[in-house]
């Protein structure tokens, strides 16, 4: 029964560009112009007894005015955004904007609107996110909270432009509030003017393609006392380092026969006469592995999204704590990325977190083999889970077996059926919209 998605999937692109274009276009005086023209034209039908007929005609003739002096808006700007390098998803991110005038007049009277993308889905993923939506929402349950629309990815606020004289400069301050984690491309922007009645708005469309970082939201931590503790890593931080074997420095002594060369201290073998090399002693630390389920059939899913959100929590508390941590997960093939003391910072590990998608198309075992693969060197596992079925089930007990401390995150959907008989103290449920509340009663 699909195929009657299709009129549905038209109609829907259909009403949502017309409305995108009327948002637009027309002023605040010109939607309540417009509303009054529905309405005058709804009661002025009896045109013999009601004169209604007569502000329906002096409407119609302001708008289609209007509409007429917005072709004769003829001006050529340039502009140039100064974005920041990342933004955070659900937080304002704020930017300036020169334009300029590149015509003989001065413009006044100017607005800025940024030009997003076309936010529309293909047939495909409207169809898919439609299905998800029918199988989540249950008969006689009209209360439960429907998702926002996941294709939408900011949303941007209009900015007045300074009067321009000729070839004039004017600064902007832009702000855009995006909705999601990942690339967000803006095709251009576009200058606006109304029309000297004040309701229609007349666009100048100036190419300006940009794309910006948004970084997952986070969630603030307490002080948390993480799971494992202190393990000698073989090789120290410096062979995490990727610059050769070597342990901590701890003092001078005499060269000894099998001594590494490298270690030689050539500076005191001048000043007394004999060999004397650097003293090494190995070095213990903690290091953390942050596992990261991302096996959902659904690509844009809610509950995805507030588990990449909860992964980046901790991979900000963790790389604060002088340990180590490794990020592991699975999308088109297995990673491993690892951070802290002297490797990647945390906002590093974040620009990962953005760019991770959805694994639909490999069992969950793929992640256990990459874990199990990675368990003999870490001190402590923190595991955000979306599912609480059978795999995810063996796989923290497997873990559990091999006395691995765990620290289990499970994320669940608003409403959705906490696993009964988990009373440890390291497995919490999540459920989105009282996330923060329950990361907050960590301890």
């Amino acid at each position: 029964m699909t195929f009657l998605y299709k009129p549905i999937y038209w109609s829907y692109r259909i009403t949502s560009g017309v409305w995108y274009w009327a948002r637009r276009r027309f002023t605040t005086a010109g939607w309540c112009a417009l509303v009054g023209l529905f309405v005058s034209g709804a009661v002025g039908v009896d045109v013999e007894n009601t004169v209604s007929y007569q502000a329906f005609a002096l409407l119609f003739g302001f708008l289609l005015l209007a509409f007429a002096c917005s072709f004769f808006f003829r001006a050529k700007f340039s502009a140039t955004r100064t974005l920041p390098r990342v933004g955070t998803a659900g937080q304002p991110l704020r930017y300036r904007v020169t334009v300029k005038n590149l015509t003989l007049k001065t413009q006044g009277g100017l607005t800025l609107l940024e030009d997003m993308i076309d936010p529309r889905p293909s047939y495909q993923d409207w169809l898919g996110f439609q299905l998800a939506e029918g199988r989540r929402v249950r008969p006689f349950q009209m209360s439960q909270r429907r998702r926002k629309n996941p294709f939408r990815l900011a949303t941007a606020k209009a900015a007045e432009i300074p009067a321009m004289s000729a070839h004039g400069v004017a600064e902007v301050s832009g702000e855009i509030l995006p909705l999601r984690r990942g690339l967000l491309p803006l095709a251009g922007v576009t200058v606006a003017r109304p029309d000297p009645l004040g309701l229609f708005r007349s666009f100048i469309k100036v190419p300006a393609a940009q794309t910006v970082l948004i970084l997952p939201k986070r969630y603030p931590l307490p002080a948390i006392a993480l799971p494992g503790s202190l393990r000698y890593q073989e090789g120290g931080v410096a062979l995490a380092a990727n610059v050769g074997r070597s342990e901590e420095f701890v003092a001078l002594r005499d060269y000894r026969h099998g001594d590494p060369l490298r270690h030689i201290h050539w500076r005191s073998w001048a000043k007394v006469g004999k060999p004397i090399v650097k003293e090494f002693e190995d070095e213990f630390f903690v290091r953390h592995a942050l596992v990261l389920d991302t096996f959902d059939e659904e690509p844009n899913s809610e509950v995805m999204e507030e588990a990449v959100a909860v992964a980046a929590s901790f991979a900000c508390t963790v790389l604060t704590q002088e340990s180590l941590l490794d990020l592991l997960f699975v999308g088109n093939q297995s990673y491993c990325f690892t951070a802290g003391r002297g490797l990647a910072q945390p906002d590093q590990m974040l620009e990962i977190l953005a760019s991770v998608r959805n694994c639909a198309d490999q069992p969950f075992d793929t992640l256990e083999k990459l874990v199990l693969n990675h368990i003999a060197a870490v001190s402590g596992c923190i595991c955000v889970l979306q599912r609480w079925d059978e795999p995810r089930q063996k796989f923290v007990k497997k873990l559990t077996t091999l006395g691995v401390p765990l620290l289990v995150l499970l994320v669940i959907p608003p409403g959705g059926k906490k696993p009964a008989g988990e009373t440890s103290e390291n497995f919490h449920v999540l459920e989105i919209g009282k996330v923060e509340e329950a990361l907050a009663k960590l301890k």
